[in-house]
């Protein structure tokens, strides 16, 4: 089964036993992200930024690090992203893992995932 891909905020979940007998319902929040950008100077997905949060998140705190969990870059939602570079050198076309740091009802959360960098 395929399902769909959800909008960034959040999501009332309600899950039914096999018997029908049991509801229950949670509050999940949901994070968007580019799964890739392509950094050639062609102003369409030059940078990797999670923009989406700036409107339910403006003070998440997003983490890049490269295969081997090297720091790369902090970023913001509300800045202008991540470039693909590392101290001024254009890093490899490959994945890169981040880490976002955000507020869920007054609660600190992480949320990891990856992305691809494509040249």
């Amino acid at each position: 089964m395929c399902l769909p891909m959800l909008d960034l905020g959040w999501h009332d979940i309600t899950v039914q036993d096999t018997n029908g007998c049991l509801d229950a319902t949670i509050r999940a929040f949901v994070i968007n992200y580019p799964r890739f950008f392509t950094p050639n100077g062609d102003q369409q997905n030059d940078t990797w930024n999670i923009f989406s949060l700036r409107e339910v998140n403006p003070n998440a705190k997003i983490y890049i690090f490269d295969r081997y969990g090297k720091f790369i870059k902090q970023i913001s939602p509300m800045g202008v992203g991540w470039d693909g570079t590392f101290n001024g050198e254009a890093l490899p076309s490959t994945d890169y893992w981040f880490t976002v740091e955000y507020e869920e009802n007054g609660e600190s959360k992480i949320f990891k995932a990856h992305f691809s960098l494509k040249r």
